[in-house]
């Protein structure tokens, strides 16, 4: 059964736990790269299991998910009141070829639109925090709500890619 937009939402943000979103997004590329040092590229392309992401599909998705963050809070920031479009993360998957894309290469682009989103951040207003944009699924989504959807986002594409490189080990590969 597929999560409803609302079901989504709580889901992510309750992996935060309190944390601060600011310090998760600038914490979440040096943890990547900490975790993915010397991991060949060929095993960042096996799944785990049929149905569900490599590390390498994931780092695709991370890097094209910084990329919409990118875009919704400049839209936000530009505009309050925006619409914010969704997107089918299994289509863009598919056009995208994620599971070709080098892992490598999707990592530093993550970096560095993060790198960029965060600096964007940490320079605006307090005010401007209250900006909003009305997402098409979810409804309206201020800027503190857009970072701590992208910060929760981060946590669980971490720990997925944690999980999937345990079990390689496990496996012996």
């Amino acid at each position: 059964m597929q999560e409803t937009p609302e079901q989504y939402t709580e889901r992510i943000l309750s992996y935060l736990r309190g944390r601060s979103p600011i310090a998760v997004l600038a914490a979440s590329p040096k943890k990547l790269v900490r975790l993915l040092k010397g991991v060949p590229a060929k095993r960042m392309q096996i799944r785990a299991q049929p149905h569900r992401w490599s590390v390498a599909e994931i780092l695709a998705h991370i890097a094209d998910t910084e990329l919409v963050f990118g875009f919704r809070l400049r839209l936000t920031l530009g505009a309050s009141g925006t619409t914010i479009q969704a997107f089918d993360q299994d289509a863009w998957a598919d056009y995208a070829q994620y599971a070709r894309q080098d892992p490598r290469l999707s990592l530093e682009a993550y970096c560095i639109l993060r790198e960029r989103n965060l600096r964007l951040l940490k320079s605006i207003p307090k005010e401007m925090w209250e900006r909003y944009g009305m997402h098409t699924e979810r409804g309206k989504e201020t800027v503190t709500r857009l970072s701590q959807m992208v910060a929760g986002h981060d946590i669980n594409h971490i720990a997925q890619i944690e999980g999937i490189l345990r079990s390689q080990k496990r496996r012996g590969r």
